[in-house]
């Protein structure tokens, strides 16, 4: 398939838009198109997002070669590797539009004049013109936030599922599914009570994992929401170490272990690396934001994801993982925007526990 895509801003900073096509390949068909308004922004930023939302729409029609065509020499060359990515607004879009690519069995990247982007241009200016919403679901034209994010945030409300048996041994638990204990229930209906006050929660979504499954019931009990339930959401896998002891888990493979933990591309015996969570919250992040855009989620999961989501919206290195502690139902809060931007408002909160 062919994806076409363009953002502009009327200002520079200054209201923006993007718009993107994908076509096929051999008879030229348009196959979708995406455009959105982002409020106040860079055209970089817009033309970021225009790549994102092609990309995405390719994605869902299953496509397995893309060729990228775009009239944006900077987006073209930066991600075809040839020019580095300086710009500390640019970097998050980046490697969102990297983490996408990196699904397609192959992807190539093409700069082309203006006149032959005319459709991805069009949409882009629609937006632009009002014609369309934030993230085609919201209003748009809003202030710039004080951090200089604008349009709507995504507003994920992270829940750490309810005590297992594993977790009050401190045992490593992954892939393993353990239910909540009687206290881990006890837990998880507090944490619901504390969140069905927040009144404008779109959705409930959860690791398939019976402990987070158990954790986010109660809340949809409360709510009256269905609970739903992403793959990508799901612990790390701990192989070999899974229902160990950290001692255990040292004593039977102690350079592996070692290595481990101050290595994110380390992997646990024929488990799973936190270089590879992190790929994959990414795009579960992306997945969710591109059905829920501009909308307040409980996404209830684990340490490890939950660590990750945060840690994304930081955008700091893989040392947090190791540095962050997170209570069982403790409550975090980060904040997506559709220009790159993010913000932490909240992280393990257990005051409904008290």
């Amino acid at each position: 398939m062919i994806v076409e895509a363009d953002g502009g801003s009327r200002g520079n900073p200054g209201p923006a838009g993007y718009g993107a096509v994908v076509r096929d390949k051999l008879t030229g068909e348009t196959l979708a198109e995406r455009k959105g308004f982002l409020g106040v922004a860079t055209n970089n930023v817009a033309e970021y997002q225009g790549l994102i939302a092609g990309l995405r729409a390719a994605r869902e029609l299953n496509a397995e070669t893309v060729d990228v065509r775009m009239d944006s020499k900077l987006v073209v060359e930066q991600m075809a590797g040839r020019w580095k990515i300086k710009h500390s607004s640019m970097q998050p879009l980046a490697r969102e539009a990297q983490e996408l690519a990196r699904t397609f069995q192959k992807i190539t990247y093409e700069w082309i004049p203006r006149e032959r982007n005319r459709q991805a241009d069009r949409l882009a200016n629609e937006a632009m013109d009002g014609e369309t919403k934030v993230d085609e679901s919201k209003e748009g034209d809003k202030q710039p936030h004080w951090s200089g994010a604008t349009g709507d945030p995504t507003r994920f409300i992270l829940l750490r599922h309810g005590q297992t048996k594993l977790s009050v041994e401190r045992r490593y638990s992954g892939r393993g599914d353990h239910p909540l204990t009687e206290l881990g229930l006890e837990q998880a209906a507090k944490a619901a009570q504390r969140l069905s006050k927040v009144d404008d929660i779109a959705a409930i979504i959860s690791s398939p994992l019976r402990r987070t499954v158990q954790t986010a019931q109660k809340l949809g009990e409360a709510t009256g929401l269905d609970v739903v339930t992403h793959q990508g959401l799901i612990e790390t896998d701990f192989g070999t170490w899974e229902g160990l002891t950290f001692a255990e888990a040292a004593k039977q493979d102690p350079e592996v272990h070692r290595r481990w933990l101050g290595d994110t591309s380390v992997r646990p015996p024929e488990g799973e690396s936190f270089d590879e969570v992190n790929a994959r919250v990414r795009k579960a992040r992306s997945e969710i934001i591109a059905k829920f855009g501009g909308q307040t989620l409980v996404l209830v999961s684990h340490v490890t994801p939950i660590k990750t989501l945060l840690r994304q919206a930081l955008d700091v290195g893989p040392q947090f993982l190791f540095r962050m502690h997170l209570d069982l139902t403790g409550v975090s809060i980060a904040e997506f925007y559709p220009d790159g931007h993010a913000s932490v408002k909240l992280v393990n909160d257990t005051s409904h526990l008290g």
